[in-house]
């Protein structure tokens, strides 16, 4: 099918049949760009749901694969139209309880759908106010909307919708980088003040919460020794007393993290910090003192974040700061700036960012919608954090983002074993494209040392690795230091050296993922390979390569064990 008359079926399919005749719905287009207009025409205000902005049959193949973004990090999906898959362990609907998904599947923002002419493109350029979903349905029927969440459209006002950019072409990548210029002129990026790309040591997984300021000054003194390209040292969630109270230390900080941040400066290097801004544990000050701050629920008391979503993974129930509120507006800018000021901290590692953009609650400001409620609070906390500051987006909604961070965590938690490897590589590359676009991508920590409670195989750390150079991102090391043997730690310090040569991620051939190209801005290319399968497969490649970790000649046919990956450089 030609593109004209794929995009052509698109602009035909019909609007909202059921809408109130007091509201006037006009589409207008700008190539393929189209922006919907909607007016009250009649004397009475108007609740908006489900924003219907094209249905119908679309005359796409039931079994074409697709690709389609979550609207939290933790959510994509691929498979089929057919039968769609989740990519990861936490879909919208069924762990974080977005939409209903009753005989329909949802996508959020990005729909990608592999066609006859190679790849259709359907995507919100834009998400200011709204969030944008498709709706997939078995038969082949699709609905474009946009969730108006149930705000009054008063008479004589009219809304317009987010921008939605239709697509078709061969090339999937030109198609987003097509996408990704769309979005910079929607919304800009922060990732065009960062000069370098951002590395570091984590603190989170090898001591997750139990971690310590002799544990921080441990890892400290090794990258000193052994790692100085280490730019920043995380202190990760454990530090503070309470989740809310981000000023207040916990008992293993018993200098404070402001003393503790001198230390590492003093070291030569940068601290920077975990932050879950819009959340509080019950027994926190900041909810104990000031419980109008939070989003409510429908008896009018602070909503406990599990009455509506997930409700968190350690020290719940949540309640969510109200990013409407003015005083919570004052509140972020506050904490940050003292972080920034007095604390000397420009990096900030902001966690738990979905639940800013909370459903089923009520705010401050009844007009707002979750999407301006989270841009309005982090926009006090980029105000607070200061020119200079570096905002690393984490389980965050990803959409309601755009332009607000500088980093962008693309993929689930690392953990040492080869099922988790894999998945959060897949998440990494179907993302890869917004890295330097849109943000910075962040594809989780360097992971290269079993824990007790979680042990992988070498070619589990090989494919790990593999996934790690072709995601072209930051590089934070998440292992203690000190446990690195010198195999480890070369191979940390060739991740380090492409992520200062702000090496691209890789471009593959194909959403299998099994083979990627990372062209060097120095000269030269690499080859990834991966095996995503449970058997042995050969793979045959260029004559002229090396190994990339240990640069030995490799032959033109490459053995592949199940689960492995491999990196090849060519001069």
């Amino acid at each position: 099918m030609s593109s004209p008359s794929l995009l052509s079926r698109l602009r035909q399919l019909a609007a909202d049949p059921a809408l109130a005749p007091q509201l006037l719905q006009t589409p207008a287009w700008d190539g393929p760009l189209c922006r919907v207009r909607l007016d009250n025409v009649g004397h009475a205000p108007q609740a908006v749901h489900d924003w219907l902005l094209f249905d119908g049959e679309f005359g796409i193949d039931p079994a074409a694969a697709i690709y389609g973004e979550g609207f939290q990090m933790l959510a994509q999906t691929m498979g089929t139209w057919q039968a769609p898959q989740p990519v990861g362990r936490c879909p919208d609907a069924s762990v974080y309880h977005i939409t209903a998904d009753q005989g329909y599947h949802t996508v959020h923002n990005l729909l990608l759908v592999q066609v006859p002419a190679g790849w259709l493109l359907l995507a919100f350029a834009s998400c200011q106010r709204f969030g944008g979903e498709f709706r997939l349905y078995p038969s082949g029927r699709l609905q474009i909307l946009i969730n108006g969440e149930g705000r009054q459209l008063l008479p004589g006002e009219h809304w317009q919708s987010e921008a939605l950019l239709c697509l078709e072409g061969p090339d999937r990548e030109a198609l987003l980088a097509t996408l990704a210029a769309r979005i910079h002129a929607e919304h800009g990026s922060l990732v065009d003040s960062v000069p370098t790309r951002p590395s570091g040591w984590c603190s989170w997984y090898h001591y997750y919460a139990d971690v310590s300021a002799a544990d921080i000054r441990e890892n400290l003194a090794e990258r000193a020794a052994r790692f100085p390209t280490l730019r920043y040292v995380q202190i990760d969630d454990g530090y503070q007393a309470k989740m809310g109270d981000w000023l207040t230390p916990s008992a293993k900080f018993e200098q404070g993290v402001a003393a503790l941040a001198r230390e590492i400066h003093a070291a030569g290097c940068e601290p920077a910090l975990w932050v879950a801004p819009f959340i509080a544990e019950p027994g926190s000050r900041v909810f104990q003192d000031h419980p109008d701050w939070f989003v409510k629920g429908d008896d009018g008391l602070p909503l406990p974040s599990e009455k509506v979503t997930y409700g968190g993974w350690r020290c719940t129930p949540w309640y969510v700061l109200d990013g409407t509120h003015p005083e919570v507006q004052a509140h972020l800018e506050r904490v940050f700036r003292t972080l920034r000021e007095q604390w000397g901290i420009h990096y900030f590692k902001l966690d738990a960012n979905f639940w800013g953009a909370i459903h089923g609650g009520h705010f401050h400001d009844p007009s707002a919608t979750r999407v301006e409620a989270y841009r309005r609070g982090m926009a006090a906390v980029l105000r607070g954090a200061g020119e200079g500051a570096f905002l690393l987006g984490c389980n965050a909604p990803i959409w309601p983002s755009l332009g607000l961070v500088h980093g962008m965590r693309v993929s689930d938690d690392v953990e040492r074993h080869g099922p988790r490897f894999r998945q959060i590589a897949r998440e990494a590359f179907c993302r890869a494209w917004q890295n330097d676009r849109l943000w910075a991508l962040d594809p989780d920590c360097v992971c290269l040392r079993d824990l007790p409670n979680q042990r992988a195989g070498e070619t589990d750390y090989q494919f790990h690795l593999a996934a790690l150079v072709a995601s072209g991102g930051m590089v934070l090391a998440g292992d203690r230091l000190r446990d690195l043997d010198e195999v480890q730690a070369g191979q940390l310090h060739k991740l380090l050296a492409l992520c200062e040569e702000r090496a691209p991620a890789a471009r593959f051939d194909d959403m299998n993922f099994s083979r990627g190209r990372v062209a060097l801005p120095g000269g030269g290319e690499l080859l990834c390979l991966f095996n995503w399968d449970d058997a042995e497969r050969e793979v045959e490649v260029p004559a002229g390569a090396l190994d990339f970790w240990d640069e030995h000649p490799v032959g033109q046919r490459v053995v592949l064990r199940a689960g492995q990956g491999r990196v090849l450089r060519y001069r």
